[in-house]
């Protein structure tokens, strides 16, 4: 069996589909995985890293809304269709799963061609161009919010890596703490603006910072590769305001946090809710607007809080997210509803989708 994955350019198309080629390697160490990318995408970088082959095929840009650019996406996909065929023709391709992104609806429509079953994934509770084209022809659409508007799809979360999936974050929170340097005990906030739009939360955070210290609250923030560290001064006896520039264990930070400040990636909030780790959720002002649809649900359920970025200020902070870190039965109801309204089998619901749509053929 061959499987190939369509979702490159940004890690919250490609983290999904590795954790699916894990899955299906756990299911079937024999099964074989290629990756469709561009150059100009993160995939060149994460997929190899992850042990996974990875095919090229030229870049075509698709408007995220309908425009009149749109007219000229057919001429412009002529070749990279046709690469993304040879690729299935060259593997044997039993099925094409698609997470969105740039390459998606090449992938797509060179398996519609080619005969090849189609499986779409969306991350996002507002579904892209590229999906919206490609669950017309597919054998099984799975979807991570249940109020999706794809139709007949399947609500079964996002597929996760396995530290994520897996973590428990009561075991693992004295290591956890330990590895940044954190006091074992305290209430304990996380910060993190993404790859983008960290800037605003970061200026915010450093000025509330003071504040949750002298009440209490000790903050690991994640300010982002590109962003300068502030310059901390840690008063004898103060709790921590530990910045760093980037974190590569992520389970680690959310085995030692109590709370999250961040954005509302749909990764982001499929994690978060996963491992039971309530939120401040801010979505990102630019886009949409998916960001909000993307957190609504699980701050509806009662896993999270929800600003918009223009009212994220110190004050905020202090009304809103000091009451919960300093509430201990507020923290565990909120935990719990996050955990409630998180999925950790995406991954391996997704893998029998590809099977189901695999079969279907077959029979046909």
């Amino acid at each position: 069996m061959h499987v190939v994955l369509a979702g490159g350019g940004t890690a919250g198309h490609i983290e999904p589909a590795l954790a699916l080629a894990d899955a299906l390697r756990r299911q079937d160490p024999t099964v074989g995985i290629t990756a469709l990318g561009t150059e100009r995408g993160l995939e060149t970088r994460l997929v190899p890293e992850r042990g996974y082959e990875l095919a090229l095929i030229p870049a075509v840009p698709l408007p995220r809304k309908p425009t009149p650019e749109l007219i000229t996406v057919p001429g412009r996909l002529r070749g990279t269709i046709k690469a993304a065929e040879q690729i299935l023709e060259r593997t044997k391709a039993d099925c094409v799963v698609g997470f969105g992104g740039y390459v998606a609806l090449p992938g797509y429509l060179a398996a519609k061609r080619a005969g090849v079953p189609i499986v779409v994934h969306e991350a996002n509770a507002r579904p892209g161009l590229a999906n919206k084209i490609g669950s017309r022809y597919a054998h099984g659409v799975a979807v991570s919010t249940p109020d999706s508007k794809l139709r007949d799809a399947r609500y079964i979360g996002i597929p996760l890596r396995r530290t994520i999936a897996t973590l428990d974050r009561a075991r693992v929170r004295p290591e956890a703490r330990a590895a940044f340097s954190l006091d074992p005990n305290l209430p304990t906030l996380l910060v993190s603006g993404g790859s983008q739009g960290a800037r605003h939360l970061n200026e915010v955070v450093q000025r509330v910072a003071p504040l949750l210290q002298r009440s209490g609250i000790q903050i690991l923030h994640v300010v982002g590769p590109k962003n300068e560290l502030p310059r901390i001064d840690n008063m004898p006896g103060m709790p921590p305001y530990i910045p760093v520039p980037y974190v590569d264990r992520m389970d680690l930070a959310y085995a030692a946090a109590d709370m999250m400040l961040c954005r509302a990636g749909a990764m982001t909030v499929a994690e978060l809710s996963a491992v039971g780790l309530p939120a401040a959720y801010v979505p990102l002002p630019i886009g949409n607007g998916e960001q909000r649809l993307n957190a609504q649900p699980v701050v509806n359920a009662g896993g999270g809080l929800l600003v918009d970025d223009a009212a994220l200020t110190p004050e905020w902070v202090q009304g809103n997210v000091l009451p919960v870190l300093s509430d201990p039965h507020r923290l565990y109801e909120m935990s719990r509803a996050a955990a409630e309204f998180g999925r950790r089998d995406a991954d391996d619901l997704l893998v029998g989708m590809v099977y189901e749509a695999i079969a279907s053929r077959r029979q046909a």
